[in-house]
């Protein structure tokens, strides 16, 4: 039995901290020594293990110490073959299992639905991707059900499809029966790529969803920082079985990371998974059943999603009766309370591994926000924002083709029919509602509307008013 109870790569910055020497490396601060007078009490303590590549310490990219003892210790903790540290985000793992699995020109099968660092990683590589998209559920009021049936029917269009990309959870904790699909891919000799973001702690107990892993996924990225007590950044890549190229993966891993790798997001992995495997659940899931009972006692002015065994405990949802999700949680914000995303419909609260003691304030804060709703005057909602995408589908121009195409800027209303020559994405939760190289629809465009009209974030420029499409040869 593996000792979990260790944090080797944490253990030996705290000894490099001990020693209290003069740094004649870098970085530049110098162990907290140089720095801005007025955050300087705030940063001291973390810029004394903010160090490099020095002796003792190991490297990232070529691990043979600590480093390399701390990654062993998560593998064993996961039950993957192979786990590496990531210190660029869930982004950079699914670049780099994107990139060292798909090659140029290959067909790909991608679940619709994915994080845009998919989407970049199928530009990056240059494949020809094919969009499998989920199926409505009346459970969720999304769609959400994906399914092996979906994915045997993108199959039985594209045989020569080489691999599967998928998201597991959704944004809002939402799983699908995966074991199904991974049989089915592997069936036909393609291996699983999994974006397992929001899925960390899913093996910590039979309350949780099943993780990815223990499904037989090949490649599965896991955002530490997002469920797990990791700094921002902080994620995870786990491999196994003989269908993906460890030498390959690596590879790519070093093209897609920074070579000055922070040290403390490295130590808050080897912390976070120290965390996970000395994790007891104490009174969480009796404490997460009252947060749902209580907030569906303030009021009947939303509703509490429910909870079934496909659901992450940890994230509540609350779907408003009278006014969209985006103004319920700008009423919360007044109040203190900022949720971790807001939609059309609702709003996600997203709560950590242990009883949160600020609850007993924080509930006050919905109570009060409920009275308000009691007692507002009544508004026509404006409409919800669904859009159903074609079960199977395709880019309309491939990567290649689009390196070739100007482009230029058309009034949003105006873009109907024209080529996309960048993906639309609201932030959270990062997934496009038009993709590049797509035609746009009139759908895609209403929903952009709908959604600037409450006060949804995009990362795109001038979105309010313009799209930039591709010039085609006919346009």
């Amino acid at each position: 039995m593996v000792d979990q109870n260790r944090a080797p790569l944490w253990e030996a910055l705290q000894r490099y901290k001990d020693l209290n020497r003069e740094s004649y490396h870098v970085p530049g601060h110098k162990n907290g020594r140089i720095f801005p007078k007025e955050a300087r009490e705030i940063f001291r303590e973390i810029l004394k293990i903010d160090a490099t590549e020095i002796d003792g310490l190991d490297d990232l990219h070529h691990p043979a110490g600590v480093i390399r003892a701390a990654e062993g210790l998560a593998r064993d903790h996961f039950g993957s073959e192979e786990t590496h540290f990531l210190v660029n985000g869930s982004t950079s793992g699914n670049l780099a299992m994107i990139l060292a699995v798909c090659r140029r020109g290959s067909r790909v099968l991608v679940q619709r639905n994915a994080h845009k660092s998919v989407m970049h990683g199928l530009e990056l590589a240059g494949v020809e991707p094919v969009f499998l998209s989920p199926e409505w559920e009346e459970e969720t009021g999304r769609f959400s059900d994906f399914t092996a049936q979906r994915v045997q029917e993108g199959y039985e269009q594209f045989p020569d499809a080489s691999a599967l990309i998928v998201t597991y959870p959704d944004y809002f904790g939402r799983t699908y029966d995966l074991e199904a699909i991974v049989r089915f891919a592997h069936d036909k000799g393609m291996p699983v790529l999994v974006d397992e973001a929001h899925g960390v702690h899913f093996s910590l107990h039979d309350n949780f969803p099943k993780d990815a892993l223990s499904t037989g996924a090949d490649v599965v990225v896991q955002s530490a920082h997002k469920m797990a007590p990791a700094m921002t950044m902080g994620a995870y890549i786990h491999i196994q079985g003989s269908l993906v190229s460890r030498e390959r993966l690596r590879s790519k891993l070093q093209v897609v990371q920074s070579s000055s790798p922070s040290y403390p997001i490295l130590a808050s992995l080897d912390l976070a998974r120290n965390y996970l495997a000395e994790w007891k659940e104490g009174n969480l899931f009796s404490f997460l059943k009252k947060v749902r009972e209580e907030l569906d006692s303030f009021t009947d002015q939303w509703e509490v999603s429910s909870r079934t065994e496909k659901d992450d405990l940890l994230k509540v949802s609350i779907r408003p009766a009278s006014i969209d999700g985006f103004t319920l949680a700008s009423m919360l914000e007044e109040q203190g309370v900022y949720p971790e995303m807001a939609t059309s419909k609702e709003v996600l609260l997203t709560f950590g591994l242990e009883v949160s003691e600020m609850w007993a304030k924080d509930k006050d804060a919905f109570k009060e926000v409920s009275r308000l709703l009691q007692n507002e005057e009544k508004h026509a909602k404006i409409k919800g924002a669904d859009i159903a995408f074609p079960a199977v589908g395709q880019l309309d121009a491939t990567y290649e083709e689009m390196e070739r195409m100007p482009t230029f800027v058309v009034d949003l209303e105006d873009a109907i029919g024209y080529l996309a020559a960048e993906a639309v994405i609201p932030y959270p939760p990062g997934i496009p509602i038009v993709l590049k190289g797509e035609r746009i629809r009139s759908e895609q465009v209403e929903m952009i509307s709908i959604l600037l009209k409450q006060q949804a974030t995009f990362q795109n420029e001038n979105i309010e008013t313009s799209l930039t499409i591709f010039e085609e040869a006919w346009s």
